[in-house]
């Protein structure tokens, strides 16, 4: 429930980075968040990686730095970045909840990047507290269908911006 008299117009948007992180095959990773759980498959509760820019930090070396934090691994090239912002507003549900209840919503730098490992590299577990519980390969299309409703315009802007490199190689 969101705190009354809170006005999402007064608060400001979170910087942020975010990794579509592809495979030799082209394929995308997608990570289920540990407290959304839902059934394989299911929409709303998957989503790439993404996290944090800290104070002074530059977003190329905040998205390795997210890599590794959240799947244990930061074995990846950049390969390619949208070139622009992109904001989205938290739902009324999870305002003055959710991002430390200072946050509107999040403004994100989105990163293409190649794993450069084997998928045994990549550890959930390697953070103590986990954002996800589970992971997989999926095509780069399935991003908005996959996300969680207030993320799937940004999921479908990355869709096409990205989608040169959803190809092996």
């Amino acid at each position: 429930m969101p705190r009354p008299n809170l006005d999402p117009a007064s608060m400001p948007y979170r910087p942020n980075v975010g990794a579509a992180l592809f495979n030799a095959q082209g394929r995308v990773l997608v990570a289920r968040r540990a407290d959304m759980p839902n059934a394989e498959g299911s929409p709303g509760g998957w989503q790439l990686p993404q996290g944090g820019i800290d104070a002074a930090e530059d977003p190329r070396a905040a998205v390795l730095r997210e890599l590794a934090e959240e799947l244990g691994t930061g074995n990846a090239a950049i390969i390619g970045e949208h070139p622009d912002w992109l904001t989205y507003d938290l739902p009324p549900e999870l305002l003055g909840t959710s991002l430390g209840g200072k946050f509107r919503g999040q403004r994100q730098r989105w990163f293409a990047l190649r794993f450069l490992g084997a998928d045994s590299e990549i550890r959930l577990d390697a953070d103590p507290h986990p954002e996800f519980d589970a992971w997989r390969w999926a095509e780069l299309a399935e991003l908005p269908v996959l996300a969680p409703d207030f993320k799937r315009a940004i999921y479908a802007v990355i869709a096409v911006s990205f989608a040169r490199f959803a190809a092996a190689g």
